[in-house]
């Protein structure tokens, strides 16, 4: 039996809803074959001081060929980077060992409120990640922080920051549009043409891992062969449900619930 095979080069979250974990967890749910270079532990918590701790670029870089060497990918997501080198090994990396599809999901700021991406980092990923990208992921907020703009607060505004990022390099653009206040739509750019992809307004604080299932979701599709659209499409819905059915554990800001897309979705939209 053969899967498609994903790999997710991101930082791990001990609290199991987001980064790796929340990828691996959706590669299974999505029937592909998921494995993963840790490039960072997150473990913000109100006990100890430390609460990130980089991987060296030595074990950055034997992950990646240990993955690549004994089982190969068919699509690569990347999501917290952090550090301006990792960032320019991880390019290396990918340069050298050009992946069918790959899924840059810009991650700075985590839900726990850590910074997931160092200030002086900013200009290696718009440099060295984005061209390579088949597709980048960001939210408002690393939109505006990308651009250095304004306030992203309509969907007219939107699509003019999916332009200005298409020039960045990457094949397509998905402003996701969460943190709109009056409507949820995001929506994707191929450079020439736009796709609105709107959905339910959830009221819900559980949206931990949204962003990195999401991305993990359009990786897991693209690597079973399916269109841009048709990814993003079917990621949409999956994440949808996934908050929808988000996870409270009575302390904070809850997880989204992986399972929930296979467990509540009628057959049809699956």
């Amino acid at each position: 039996m053969v899967l498609p095979r994903v790999l997710t080069i991101a930082g791990s979250a001990a609290q199991g809803s987001a980064g790796i974990q929340a990828d691996l967890k959706t590669f299974q749910e999505r029937d592909v074959y998921g494995m993963a270079v840790v490039t960072a532990i997150v473990a913000k918590n109100p006990v100890t001081e430390s609460s990130i701790f980089t991987s060296d670029l030595e074990a950055v870089e034997a992950q990646f060929h240990a993955a690549n060497e004994s089982v190969g990918f068919d699509a690569v997501k990347t999501g917290m980077l952090f550090t301006k080198e990792i960032i320019e090994k991880t390019a290396e990396l990918l340069s050298n060992h050009t992946p069918p599809q790959l899924v840059v999901d810009p991650v700075m700021i985590g839900k726990m409120g850590s910074q997931l991406l160092r200030d002086d980092a900013i200009e290696a990923m718009k440099e060295r990640i984005f061209p390579l990208a088949s597709l980048i992921t960001p939210n408002l907020h690393e939109a505006e922080k990308i651009l250095d703009m304004g306030n992203i607060n309509t969907l007219q505004a939107m699509k003019e920051a999916a332009k200005e990022l298409h020039e960045f390099g990457p094949d397509y653009v998905l402003v996701k549009g969460g943190a709109l206040k009056d409507s949820a739509v995001d929506v994707l750019y191929d450079g020439k043409d736009f796709m609105e992809l709107p959905q339910e307004r959830i009221d819900t604080i559980h949206t931990s891992g949204a962003g990195c299932s999401y991305s993990a979701a359009i990786a897991a599709e693209l690597a079973k062969g399916q269109t841009m659209e048709q990814a993003v499409t079917l990621a949409k819905a999956y994440v949808t449900y996934a908050i929808k059915h988000a996870l409270s554990f009575g302390r904070g800001i809850g997880s989204t619930y992986h399972a929930a897309y296979r467990k509540y979705a009628d057959k049809h939209d699956q």
